[in-house]
């Protein structure tokens, strides 16, 4: 495994804007991110806008209103354990 770390945003729809402002001063080249919860409102942030893919899981992908985004990869549960198990790290913020 490479030093990388997924990025597992979890926050609050109110404070997923902090949130993802303090990730932007960690994240590096190999990091990925994953929005779940109300987090995943948050999908047009200039930050996660920038980022070259974002993972949602599926059930939740339904409550965004344009799933068509273009960096945005919708994963299953065996898909999200497959990417946590890929990662050395693996940080929730909330």
């Amino acid at each position: 495994m490479s030093d990388k770390t997924l990025y597992m945003i979890q926050a609050n729809y109110a404070a997923t804007a902090q949130i993802l402002e303090q990730l932007s001063q960690l994240y590096t080249e190999n990091d990925q991110v994953i929005l779940m919860g109300d987090a995943i409102l948050s999908v047009e942030h200039p930050f996660i806008q920038q980022l070259q893919e974002i993972y949602i899981l599926e059930n939740e992908a339904e409550l965004l209103l344009q799933p068509e985004i273009e960096n945005l990869k919708i994963i299953n549960y065996a898909e999200f354990a497959e990417l946590c198990l890929s990662f050395s790290r693996c940080i929730s913020m909330k």
